[in-house]
């Protein structure tokens, strides 16, 4: 385990959500403020909203993707490279944990429905793998971003 995913899990379990987690230890060296990120990221916890769709870890690292290598006014051909990056991280993600879908990766994990989070109590944290996945998801931004650089 890395530094960065050791602290990506201590903020999942501090309150933050699961996409707030893996953007908030990426957001300094990426030029995005702590606060600016936190807000930006909260949309995406429990698969964007709660409605259990791509995973809150796997919407953070495309976040830092952006921030890492997107343009402003990007044309097609700078576009189609950054969805290249997109789909490589996407399936790194699926290759190690079976889906980028929050619903499937917690299949077999009793949840609610609605909009409010579940309270985060031991048992919470007992019977998800959320905290897995968002170091997970931290570990592998970490080895693109390496990557990336022994390319320039």
């Amino acid at each position: 385990m890395s530094e960065k995913s050791e602290k990506a899990k201590e903020l999942f379990k501090s309150g933050y959500n699961c996409s707030q987690a893996v953007l908030g230890v990426f957001c300094e060296e990426l030029g995005l403020d702590f606060g600016t990120a936190m807000k930006l990221a909260s949309s995406f916890g429990a698969g964007m909203g709660r409605m259990r769709e791509v995973c809150g870890t796997v919407s953070g690292m495309f976040m830092a993707a952006g921030l890492a290598f997107a343009g402003v006014n990007d044309f097609p051909v700078e576009k189609g490279e950054h969805y290249k990056r997109i789909q490589e991280l996407a399936k790194r993600f699926k290759d190690q944990n079976g889906s980028i879908i929050c619903r499937e990766l917690l299949q077999g994990v009793p949840t609610t429905d609605g909009v409010n989070p579940e309270p985060r109590t031991e048992n919470y944290y007992k019977k998800r793998p959320c905290v897995e996945l968002v170091g997970d998801s931290v570990e592998i931004f970490e080895q693109f971003l390496k990557e990336s650089k022994s390319k320039v």
